[in-house]
């Protein structure tokens, strides 16, 4: 996993809990804390940091991996703004993860391991994600498109019919425009 995720992570924890909940994460997880964005790092430190940072606060973990997403996608779309600004929509948003981002990811950063994502419209109120990736992070990805439906001030609602926790090679991630 890059740096860069782990900094983010770092952000969300210390603006909602203090540098010093930021440093019982750490010492909860057993790791050094110390995260360079462009370098790559353990699985497994992150999901130990994500661990900790349930059991800190006591909640579950889909509820904390999700609010992630969310901050997460703000965070990326501030410092990464072209990827945003280069889209009218949401759904063209979406559509771009794999054919646009996720192409420049693998130009810039060595050692990505991203996750394999395509889209079917269904409608104009429907975008069907398939996505796919060994790490089994479709929480998160449902965190990153709230964010991402905030960031384009349209309200939506996310089904997640089939996953990769419940036994599939992949996930279907419904998202439905809502008229709020």
């Amino acid at each position: 996993m890059k740096g860069v995720v782990f900094n983010i992570l770092e952000d969300m924890v210390t603006e909602k809990g203090g540098l010093m909940m930021w440093q019982k994460v750490i010492d909860k997880a057993g790791v050094e804390g110390g995260y360079t964005a462009v370098s790559t790092y353990s699985d497994d430190e992150l999901f130990s940091i994500v661990g900790a940072v349930v059991a800190e606060l006591d909640l579950p973990a889909e509820t904390v991996i999700s609010a992630f997403g969310t901050y997460m996608f703000g965070q990326l779309a501030s410092r990464y703004p072209v990827f945003v600004d280069s889209c009218d929509d949401l759904f063209s948003f979406l559509e771009s993860i794999d054919s646009v981002i996720h192409l420049e990811v693998k130009k810039l950063l060595t050692e990505t391991n991203l996750p394999s994502i395509s889209c079917e419209r269904v409608g104009d109120d429907q975008l069907v994600m398939d996505y796919r990736s060994p790490r089994r992070l479709c929480v998160l990805a449902e965190g990153l498109i709230y964010g991402a439906a905030e960031h384009y001030q349209r309200p939506i609602m996310i089904e997640h019919p089939v996953c990769m926790h419940k036994g599939s090679d992949h996930c279907d991630i419904r998202v439905q425009l809502t008229h709020e």
